[in-house]
This record gives C-alpha cells, structure tokens and sequence, in this order.
C-alpha cells in the first residue's frame, strides 16, 4: 500500500511539473493528446503522402492509454500490404522522420515489447480509421510519450520474429514515410473523430 501510494505522489509530481493540463480544467481528469501527421521530408515523391492525426485519450493517472488512427495518403489499391505504427524516441523532425531517432524503449526490451509498438494497420481506399484501446504506454508520469513522436513506416512490422538483429529493434518495418510530434490537446479533436472511426468499425 505504501508503495502504491509513493507512485502515487510521484506521478502527481510529475503531472505538476510537466503537464499544464490539470484535474480542475472541466476535463474530469481526461487527458488529450494530437499528433499532427506529414509525410517525412526525406521520402521520394512516388512514396505514399501520408497525413492526417494520431489521437490520445487517457484517464488520470491509472487509466490505459486510448488512440485514433485517422490517416489518409495511402495507395488507393486494397492489395497494399499492413504498415507499421510506432513510437519513436524523439520529437526531433529537423532531418524529416530519419531524425526521431529509435523505437521509445524505455525499459531496454526487444521489440515487440516497446510500449509504444501499436502493430499494423491495413488501409483501406487509402485510408486507415482506427480506434484501439488498452496500450501500455502512457501521457503521465516518467515514461511519458509527451514530446515524442510517433511514425509510419512503409512496410509490414514482422513483430519480431524475423530472425535478425533488426527484427528486435524494430521489427523490419522499413522506411519513415510520415512522422509527427505528440502534443495535448483539448477534447474537441477527439469528440469529432470518434464518431466517424466508431461507424466505420461497425460496417
């Protein structure tokens, strides 16, 4: 209990020295975030022109994290392959996407295991609308992905199991077609959103 209660105070410390959102700001303790994609700077014109955001939502201080792919760019063909979705350890997009540095892999695991590893999104029309729940990074505390960025690759992530040395670090997933920097947000861009990628899902 104790300890439970040390974590505590440490995350309320550092939401107070980092975050300038609060619990008394009509947001009920919710955090928003956005991530604003553009296509890397570094990519050949016949490349896919990704944009569109990444959304975050999580629940002060013990809730999991919640996100909203919503991206559009992509071949308009339904044969192209998965792309990988991750987040990388820096918010630096001076050398275009080449500049965000590895996978965030704050605990020194293989990847799959990093906690901003979201896995594969297959487009659709040239299009990916996707809601997912129940990642393990997170918008508080030590290992904050605030700040961060978050990137698509051209290629399928092989989760690991591609037999080389790249394959822990990043799962082969290819180049950096698209990046952006994690930044909060109100709760606006996250109630518009929603709908559309909740209605998708049902069809």
């Amino acid at each position: 209990e104790s300890l439970y209660e040390i974590q505590k105070q440490v995350n309320d410390l550092w939401q107070n020295l980092l975050y300038p959102v609060t619990r008394g700001n009509n947001t009920d303790g919710m955090i928003y975030a956005t991530c604003e994609m553009k296509p890397s700077s570094k990519i050949d014109a016949d490349k896919p022109q990704v944009t569109g955001q990444v959304l975050f939502k999580q629940c002060y201080s013990y809730g999991r994290l919640e996100a909203i792919f919503y991206l559009d760019g992509f071949p308009l063909d339904n044969n192209q392959s998965s792309r990988a979705i991750h987040i990388h350890e820096l918010g630096d997009l001076s050398n275009g996407c080449d500049s965000t540095g590895g996978h965030y892999n704050p605990f020194r695991v293989n990847h799959p295991r990093h906690p901003g590893d979201f896995g594969n999104f297959l487009p659709k029309e040239g299009k990916i609308r996707k809601y997912k729940t129940n990642f393990f990074a997170t918008i508080f505390g030590p290992y904050s992905i605030m700040g961060r960025s978050v990137v698509i690759h051209e290629q399928e992530d092989d989760m690991g199991k591609g037999n080389n040395k790249a394959s822990l670090e990043n799962g082969n997933a290819g180049k950096r077609l698209a990046c952006c920097v994690i930044g909060i947000s109100n709760k606006n861009l996250w109630e518009e959103k929603l709908p559309e990628v909740m209605d998708k899902k049902k069809r």
